[in-house]
């Protein structure tokens, strides 16, 4: 389908494209030169110790999960509101997720005191999404994990950005790790990658030796003839950044904030012209609309069911939206939580719909997108 507004809009400049194709003209494709590079560039931007460029943000989260030695008889304390990727990796190494609710579905993060109450003996870590890249109560979870020895992974993959706390520290760098994405929706787009965050060498370390079959060099060291052979001490996975995307995130890089200020834009030009519509709820505050880099701009409806209506109503007018399920709505997920037993995160999930929001998002789209808001009303 040809959409009149689309949910979001991936826009490549001569730069980015000249950039990829001086590294297909390099004849070195895999990880080497420019994915360091890209790592440091990271590190600078978010100013995390260590940055760690991986495949995608599950296997950043995955890595995360295999570095700190989680594992079978574990519990992963996630929440119920997210995408499936952020309790998917807790079971690759054979943990076990808990689903724990959300604040409100006006505020649809991680509840730190619901957090609290589903701790166990077999808690090792809480993963705290920053949902369509509006901080989760980081300081709070943070404090909690430290008190009861546990590990905070931020799954930062819509947040990349985002300022977490009132110091503005970023999104990624105040867990034990951070998660970020780069795929295709994201703040920074590269169609696919990740980047591990991490202030802990030795964790920095153990990811970037699983990252890659758990060997001892690379062929990038190798091709330089620092290295003439390799052992594999471990087992490990192929989650390697290629040389191509690395280019294209080392040329979309510098102009990522002015992109993020864009969205910032776009939202509260969407919320004002919302703010007084009856049957609309504006999720999260004015406060957080300074603070967070916008992955995407839900909205609540007064219930279900009328979500549904203003959906079908909205998609005939040719403007694209989407929504997230809670995880134990999945077929997949259904055992882990019974339905009723996370009320805020089903309500969140059943009442919301993100518009469409990108960086390129236009004025004259802004107002066709609430005109059909209005008319399925």
């Amino acid at each position: 389908m040809s959409w009149t507004v689309p949910l979001t809009d991936v826009r490549i400049t001569d730069e980015d494209m000249q950039a990829v194709a001086e590294t297909l003209r390099s004849g070195w494709l895999t990880m080497g030169p420019r994915t360091q590079a890209f790592e440091t560039a990271i590190k600078e931007w978010t100013t995390a110790e260590h940055a760690v460029a991986v495949s995608s943000g599950t296997a950043a989260l995955h890595l995360s999960c295999a570095a700190l030695g989680l594992g079978p008889g574990d519990e992963v304390i996630v929440p119920a509101f997210t995408f499936l990727a952020s309790a998917h990796a807790p079971r690759y190494v054979g943990a076990t997720p808990v689903l724990a609710d959300v604040v409100s579905p006006e505020y649809p993060n991680l509840d730190s005191a619901d957090v609290e109450r589903r701790l166990t003996p077999r808690t090792r870590a809480v993963i705290a999404v920053h949902m369509c890249g509006y901080a989760a109560e980081t300081e709070a979870l943070r404090a909690l994990c430290r008190a009861r020895g546990l590990h905070l992974i931020e799954d930062a993959a819509q947040a990349f950005g985002a300022r977490v706390d009132a110091a503005g520290t970023l999104a990624g760098v105040s867990g034990d790790l951070g998660c970020l994405s780069f795929f295709s929706k994201k703040q920074l787009c590269l169609g696919e990658g990740g980047m591990v965050l991490t202030g802990d060498r030795q964790l920095a370390d153990r990811v970037r030796l699983l990252r890659s079959h758990a060997m001892t060099s690379g062929t990038w060291d190798r091709h330089r003839g620092h290295e003439d052979s390799y052992d594999v001490v471990d087992v490990g996975f192929n989650f390697r950044l290629d040389e191509p995307r690395a280019a294209l995130g080392l040329s979309r890089l510098p102009r990522v904030a002015a992109d993020i200020e864009r969205r910032r834009a776009t939202v509260r030009r969407y919320r004002e012209m919302l703010k007084d519509l009856e049957g609309i709820t504006l999720m999260w505050d004015d406060s957080a609309v300074e603070t967070s880099s916008h992955f995407a701009f839900p909205v609540l409806f007064a219930s279900r069911d009328a979500r549904i209506e203003a959906e079908r109503a909205i998609s005939a007018r040719g403007i694209q939206t989407t929504r997230y399920p809670a995880l134990h709505q999945l077929t997949e997920y259904a055992p882990y939580a019974a339905p009723g037993s996370l009320p805020r995160a089903e309500a969140a999930a059943e009442r919301h719909l993100a518009l469409p929001l990108s960086s390129g998002t236009t004025a004259d789209q802004i107002d066709l997108v609430v005109d059909a808001v209005e008319a399925a009303l």
